[in-house]
């Protein structure tokens, strides 16, 4: 038996060297000599280890091994059933069952060269399985172009476990760059349980699920109106703050269209900003036979403490935009398209902002039809040409008074013969809140003072009026309430239950306004905390005369740690006098009593939240309104909602829609809004949600209306591949996201490329 003991250390770094033969009484290890150079935190400057049953050659300069070799240093080795190690070269040969490990990653193989200095070399056959996302594949050959830039040549690729994975992409070359954290992929097809179903020329994708610039894989669907569509997008990640997404979108009885959106968000020394924009074309549609866009731009930055601005910008190149493309409820509702820049200034006691706005309106032709339905004209917005805000108050100043002012200066325009020009408004308020344990006084005085400066006005009968207007108006109003609290307990929990009642009296005079133009003025929703406004109009065109009382209710149940879990409340208007001011000549009079609201919702278990409220005609002696919703949602991934919405004269509407596990794997997702008044669908969704260890899959059809006379059945398939991208056509995340209250995304193991 005889072993070598260290040799002195070269400028490749030193090494340890032990062999291993074989006596009659079986293998015998001789102790690892030490090095001769200290440790050190640089990988060549480690020791290399050798082992092998059988060692010959010049230790100096090449040493042959045989039989159960193995060769480490640090955090680099490998074993094989022989090799060769050239010290000058500081490289390693080896061929037969060759295992070679590095940072985690594995390989297998039958031949194997490797420079252990500069990482680089080879390995024939291997298989690789690949630490930082659990990757693994096959290969004719790996190239090692450093020890973080891997070659595979004629190969595949998975996040999947096992031998036979259910998906794997297979490629003639692909390069896998865990240092930029980014893999691409040549003549690439995607294999999903040994069915090819998707190939593309490109393919990049983040080896750790960030995101990372390259092809994303394309996807085949249909349209808002089932027409078949191509879409082969690329991913720009220009920094991590900012990105964009290019996609030419091929439409099989349309055209070509080219989109792209731009995203970012920053700080800079003075502030944070955030941005996106998004543009789409179609030049020549060979249906509409016209050039058919559209742009959406929104940004907000913080220019200097205190100070922003910013921009909405929305168009389309026809009324029909929003029908032939939209892919959701929301996108086909949209008819006016906001364009507005706007300035914002603060301290702590006055704000100043500035905007220029105007409206695009699409009308929607399936409304209108050749003879007109006025009920469904979307009518235009006046231009806000400029308008300017100021706003300034104060808190408990000279013994407790609370003041603010309010101010507004506004060109209102309109293409047209129709009245616009000036409004000037000027708000001043005083209050002395009286604020005690169990109960509080709020006496205010307000003024609402406004001058107008119109050209072609006319009154509210259509007359010619002055274009001169003057009005000012005081309001006097008493907010008081009191505050009871008693122990009580809610389905067995102790909470602390509150009775709040409340009055509010308003007193404002009648002032003629049937020849004051009306720029932005309509009726306030009516709900609980309208009643305790001094106006039941919203804008300052209109302010209502009142001699009113509101008499309210609140009831809540808090638990000890402070969260509320139910509250109740009830509340009615009392006119002492029959308002007078109207927007138009056809509104109702003659009120005694507003109608009564009564509201509740909460928490009420860890699993439960409802939400109701009913408004009753007191006057006509029958229900305006009412809504009920409930929401169960015992777990992730499982949830129930139910509403019923009603109106008097409007429409009588239910909705049912969840997610729920089907079994181990299957989860099911649907939604049904129906019109119980006229007895149709109005939206549905349904779709069913796989989840695999390594793979997501989902499908399902929505159908919606996008104009009068028109809906949209879209359809949508997707396989989401951990580590790589989801694949199909359509978006069902966002259709389930937005239609489902509650919903939870079954895998977030994905990132975007």
């Amino acid at each position: 038996m005889s072993w070598f003991s260290a040799l002195p250390p070269s400028r490749k770094g030193a090494f340890a060297l032990t062999a291993l033969v074989t006596v009659a009484t079986g293998p015998l290890h001789a102790q690892t000599a030490p090095s001769a150079q200290p440790p050190s935190t640089d990988e060549q400057d480690q020791p290399v280890t050798i082992r092998a049953e059988e060692i010959t050659g010049r230790p100096d300069r090449e040493l042959n091994l045989k039989s159960n070799v193995e060769i480490t240093r640090d955090g680099t080795g490998m074993t094989a059933d022989t090799a060769c190690y050239m010290r000058v070269e500081d490289e390693v040969t080896a061929q037969g069952h060759v295992t070679m490990w590095r940072f985690g990653d594995r390989y297998k193989g039958d031949a194997l060269q490797l420079n252990l200095e500069t990482g680089k070399g080879w390995v024939l056959n291997p298989q690789y399985h690949m630490q930082l996302n659990n990757a693994q594949g096959r290969a004719n050959r790996i190239d090692f172009l450093s020890e973080e830039v891997g070659v595979v040549s004629d190969g595949t690729y998975s996040t999947c476990e096992g031998p036979d994975p259910d998906w794997y992409l297979k490629s003639s070359k692909l390069r896998l760059d865990q240092g930029r954290d980014v893999g691409t992929a040549a003549n690439t097809v995607i294999y999903f349980k040994g069915v090819p179903i998707i190939g593309t020329p490109a393919l990049s994708f983040s080896l750790s699920g960030a995101r990372r610039s390259g092809w994303l894989p394309p996807s085949i669907g249909a349209g808002s109106k089932g027409n078949a569509e191509l879409m082969v997008p690329y991913y720009v990640n220009i920094a991590p703050n900012r990105d964009l997404t290019l996609f030419p979108r091929v439409i099989f009885n349309r055209g070509v269209q080219l989109g792209a959106t731009f995203r970012y968000l920053g700080l800079t020394d003075r502030g944070p900003y955030s941005g996106e924009t998004h543009v789409e074309g179609l030049p020549n549609d060979r249906i509409r036979h016209r050039n058919r866009w559209l742009v959406q731009s929104l940004h907000n930055q913080t220019v200097a403490p205190g100070w922003t601005y910013g921009w909405t910008v929305h168009a389309a190149s026809d009324d029909n935009y929003p029908s032939d493309f939209s892919r959701t409820v929301a996108a086909s509702a949209e008819r006016q398209l906001l364009r507005e820049l706007r300035t914002d200034y603060g301290t702590q006691y006055w704000s100043l902002s500035a905007r220029v706005q105007n409206y695009q309106v699409l009308q929607d032709p399936a409304a209108i039809g050749p003879t007109g339905n006025p009920a469904l004209f979307v009518p235009r917005p006046y231009d806000r040409l400029p308008q300017l805000n100021f706003h300034a108050g104060r808190y408990d100043v000279l013994g407790g008074f609370d003041w603010a002012v309010d101010a507004e200066a506004t060109r209102f325009s309109q293409p047209g013969d129709i009245v616009q020009g000036n409004r000037f408004v000027f708000v001043p308020q005083v209050s002395l809140p009286f604020v005690r344990p169990g109960y509080f006084i709020t006496p205010k005085l307000m003024l609402h003072a406004t001058k107008y400066d119109l050209t072609d006005n006319k009154d509210q009968f259509g007359r010619p009026a002055p274009n001169e207007q003057d009005r000012a108006v005081p309001t006097f109003s008493l907010d008081s309430g009191l505050i009871f609290e008693r122990e009580a307990s809610l389905f067995g929990r102790p909470a602390t239950q509150t009775l709040e009642p409340r009055l509010f009296y308003v007193r404002t005079p009648f002032r003629d306004q049937t020849q004051i133009p009306n720029f932005d003025t309509a009726i306030a929703g009516f709900n609980y905390a309208q009643l305790f406004t001094e106006n039941r109009f919203v804008g300052a065109d209109r302010v209502s005369d009142a001699n009113q009382l509101t008499a309210a209710v609140v009831s809540r149940f808090i638990e000890s740690n402070g969260a509320e879990r139910l509250r109740v409340a009830v509340g009615t208007r009392y006119y002492f006098s029959n308002p007078r001011v109207t927007l138009t000549a056809n509104d109702a009079k003659n009120q005694s009593r507003s109608d009564a609201l009564f509201a509740a919702g909460g928490r009420i278990s860890d699993h439960w939240n409802f939400d109701t409220g009913v408004q009753y005609d007191a006057q006509g002696h029958s229900l305006y309104s009412s809504n009920a919703g409930l929401q169960w949602q015992p777990a992730p991934m499982k949830v129930v909602n139910a509403e019923y919405r009603y109106q008097r004269d409007s429409f009588r509407n239910a909705d049912l829609s969840g997610q729920w596990p089907l079994s181990a794997r299957w989860y099911g997702v649907g939604r049904v809004s129906y019109s119980l008044k006229d007895k149709k669908l109005l939206e549905s969704l349904v779709g069913l949600e796989y989840k695999a260890d390594c793979w997501v899959f989902r499908f399902g059809a929505s159908r919606f209306v996008t104009a009068a006379q028109t809906t949209s059945t879209p359809i949508f398939f997707q396989i989401e591949l951990n580590g790589l991208s989801r694949l199909g056509f359509g978006n069902p995340l966002e259709s389930f996201n937005k239609s489902i209250p509650g919903y939870t995304r079954l895998n977030t193991n994905v990132g975007r490329p």
